[in-house]
């Protein structure tokens, strides 16, 4: 469907039922993210808000908020865009010659951008604080843009088809800001933006940033699709929605998405940082105050019917859990083209996607051994750890397609147990310590700073797990109580941290309590603060055990030993999953927002029958 605006597409998802308008008014300050929340754990609609507190502009949120809902935005073009992303050979060859590749005529055309001075007509201006102020979580440092087009250009490389749009995080007011003149930038130095600075910077000149919010729904899925190299994103945008990417250039030399309902324009100077956050993030945890680039603001421009996008960040799944399933659409078959060997690769969600990764590899070395042992899945492994998003992740479980021909990395528990059945815990356990994880992931000791794993197996079956406790076992006297959380894995629960000293004087304690006890059925015990809800579930389980734990310190074995520099234990792997001191706060929900939010639910309420 080839939508002109965003208003475009809340008029059509309304008239299929895909969208419902909320006619009171509500408050910026974490009511509209609690509205968002309860919503989407209901897989309801799409959310058009009338009435945002504070500023005259409507809102709207969950566009993405099932797989459903985003294909159906996209129905008429989607099929298309697969075949042209999976081009990835050479796509911009493809676009070049489009008539030699049936199907994609009418997309290389759509995918051209289109500039035109005549769309400045289209934009008023305004100012930051007349913006919808949304804080999403009590400890937010002030609002937040959640669904931003941030696009920059090559300082060497000018213009459009060489510039990059991205989705990184926008801080709109409060820490230390000028109110309207200053807002903050989050993003990583390796991403498009960053190196874009970093060669502005070699200059001593100012990056010039545009920040699109809105447009039709394939702008803001373009700046986060992971694109073959030479594909631009406005080109995406463009293929994507059945409709060229429209712009034009400012005044000042800025570039202005003509489809954007609100465009921000500023510079950011080098080595000009202030405070930003904190900010509930996708881990299920806020990421704390650090110093980040500081954009010093030009001009705010709307358009006449303008609706400010939003969505809302916190333990997944949320939103952008179908945001990467509807990517997964698009571009999942891209990457095993692009690791040999790879079958599968699942950046696991319910963990807090870059915490942890399932895989599927090729195992066909066939040395002189006598059993099958992790050797090419090995090599596989390195190969995902060093590629793009997936590179910040901190454990990587992979098994091998021989053993299992159904194996399916989104069956977590059955994946979980699978390797679990086939590792050989003295040799197939592979550590990188002090290398970088996700800024924010605060499971390490400093930010951007922690360890990474590889769990491998491949292989006959070595171990039948157990579905209870071991007979006899009795926990140390400070061990408060014992769950079995999936067959093989056992959640202990045990007073709070401390100490990394304390920790390990507990691991020993456990290992002389188990001595003479047989855990041949138990691979893996987690150490928790609560083991009841730990082993409540699965997605439980994944996101305590990976979003609270760094491999290098909180792994842990019975009858450990290290050969060779090669660490390795002769009984179960421990993972000390506990909260720690230097961790980031969870995400908590506030109980008077949501009985406010519960009064929408009542009858003659905009909720009514969706909550």
């Amino acid at each position: 469907m080839g939508y002109k605006s965003l208003a475009d597409c809340v008029a059509d998802l309304e008239k299929h039922g895909h969208l419902i308008r909320i006619k009171e008014e509500v408050d910026p300050y974490l009511e509209m993210a609690a509205i968002h929340l309860r919503v989407y754990e209901q897989q309801g609609p799409a959310l058009y808000f009338e009435k945002v507190k504070g500023s005259k502009f409507p809102a709207v949120s969950n566009l993405f908020g099932t797989l459903e809902r985003s294909k159906f935005m996209f129905r008429d073009s989607l099929p298309k865009v697969e075949q042209l992303v999976n081009l990835r050979s050479d796509p911009v060859k493809a676009l070049k010659n489009p008539f030699k590749l049936p199907g994609i005529a009418f997309t290389a055309l759509t995918a051209l951008p289109l500039k035109q001075s005549l769309f400045k007509a289209n934009f008023s201006k305004t100012t930051i604080s007349e913006l919808p102020q949304i804080v999403n979580w009590p400890m937010d440092g002030g609002p937040f843009i959640t669904m931003p087009q941030v696009y920059t250009e090559d300082i060497d490389k000018p213009g459009v088809l060489n510039a990059n749009l991205g989705m990184y995080r926008i801080q709109l007011a409060g820490n230390d800001y000028e109110t309207n003149k200053e807002i903050g930038l989050h993003y990583q130095i390796h991403r498009g933006i960053g190196v874009h600075q970093s060669k502005a910077n070699a200059k001593g000149l100012p990056l010039k940033v545009s920040i699109f919010v809105g447009g039709p729904p394939s702008h803001p899925l373009a700046a986060v699709m992971p694109l073959p190299e030479g594909l631009s994103e406005m080109t995406f945008a463009g293929a994507l929605g059945n409709r060229r990417f429209r712009y034009f250039y400012d005044d000042e030399g800025f570039c202005i998405s003509a489809d954007a309902d609100f465009v921000i324009t500023g510079t950011v100077y080098p080595q000009e940082n202030k405070p930003e956050g904190p900010f509930g993030d996708h881990l299920g945890y806020y990421s704390l105050t650090h110093p980040f680039p500081l954009m010093k603001v030009h001009n705010v421009y709307h358009r006449n019917d303008a609706i400010w996008s939003f969505t809302v960040v916190g333990r997944p799944p949320q939103e952008d859990t179908s945001f990467g399933a509807l990517i997964h659409e698009i571009a999942g078959s891209a990457l095993p083209k692009e690791i040999h060997g790879l079958k599968e690769v699942n950046a696991v969600d319910a963990a807090g996607v870059h915490p942890l990764l399932f895989a599927i590899g090729s195992e066909r070395y066939t040395p002189y051994l006598k059993e099958r042992r992790p050797q090419e899945i090995l090599t596989i492994a390195n190969h995902i750890l060093g590629k793009n998003q997936l590179s910040l992740a901190k454990y990587l479980f992979i098994a091998a397609r021989e053993d299992n021909e159904q194996l399916d990395t989104h069956d977590l528990s059955g994946f979980i147990q699978h390797v679990l059945e086939r590792i050989d815990l003295t040799r197939d356990l592979h550590f990188h310590t002090k290398t970088t994880i996700d800024t924010l992931d605060y499971s390490g000791e400093g930010l951007n700073s922690g360890s990474k794993v590889v769990f491998a197996a491949a292989g006959e079956k070595k171990r039948v797990l157990a579905t209870e406790p071991p007979e006899g076992f009795v926990m140390p006297a400070d061990f408060c109580s014992v769950k079995l959380a999936i067959p093989g894995v056992m959640a202990l629960q045990l007073p709070a941290y401390t100490s990394a000293r304390a920790a390990k004087d507990e691991v020993a304690l456990l290992e002389e309590a188990v001595k003479g006890k047989d855990l041949s059925g138990i691979p893996l015990i987690v150490l928790c603060d609560d083991a009841e809800f730990t082993a409540q579930n699965i997605n439980n389980l994944v996101w305590v055990t990976f979003t609270r734990s760094n491999p290098a310190t909180d792994i842990h074995g019975i009858s450990e030993f290290i050969d060779d520099k090669h660490w390795g234990c002769n009984g179960p792997v421990i993972i000390d999953a506990r909260k720690k001191p230097h961790h980031a706060p969870e995400l908590l929900k506030v109980p008077e927002i949501e009985e406010k939010v519960n009064r929408l639910g009542e009858n003659g309420a905009s909720l009514f029958g969706v909550i």
